[in-house]
């Protein structure tokens, strides 16, 4: 007789973790040939074929099949324990991530009840005055300092009306724009 013993084994090659192994399918070679299943159903399946045994009067039999449904009970208690720890441990942790905002908040509450301002509220700092020497920029004519004050622009002057009377034909004042010609007098 072989061993129900199968070991749940990475591509490395190393033992999985026992957690992973409660909905994963093994292939168990027990007395009358393989039984493949999730170890639920393993167990299942090896409890029945122990009352098939007992029934036959067949004690050895039903012994080696109630082993083998241990062996898989051991294995899924293990796997469950394993996944009911680090649930255990995610919920602490978050216990404490929550207790700690809650902590933040209870200060940021208490320090604006204070009317104490906080760091959003806080004035911004005033720009410090950039200096040319110092930073190794180059100046620009917009950058440099002129001792001279700008001149004032003189306005430009007004074009002369024509001194024959006639308005250019850019001009929207002339009589041309009308498209009539001029009646003679």
């Amino acid at each position: 007789m072989r061993s129900s013993k199968s070991r749940s084994r990475n591509k490395s090659g190393r033992n999985r973790s026992m957690g992973n192994i409660v909905n994963r399918v093994f292939e168990s070679s027990g007395p009358e040939g393989k039984v493949r299943g999730t170890p639920q159903q393993i167990i299942d399946k090896y409890n029945q074929l122990t009352r098939d045994a007992q029934l036959g009067n067949d004690r050895v039999a039903a012994e080696n099949f109630q082993q083998h449904a241990e062996h898989y009970l051991r294995m899924l208690g293990s796997a469950q324990k394993e996944q009911d720890a680090r649930r255990d441990q995610q919920e602490r942790e978050n216990r404490e991530r929550q207790a700690e905002r809650d902590r933040e908040r209870a200060k940021r509450q208490e320090r604006e009840s204070n009317g104490e301002v906080g760091p959003s509220d806080s004035d911004q700092p005033d720009l410090i005055e950039n200096r040319q020497d110092d930073s190794g920029l180059v100046e620009t004519p917009e950058t440099q300092k002129s001792d001279k004050p700008k001149r004032a622009r003189k306005p430009r002057p007004k074009k002369p009306p024509h001194s024959d009377g006639e308005a250019k034909s850019g001009d929207a004042g002339g009589s041309q724009g009308s498209g009539a010609p001029e009646a003679a007098e």
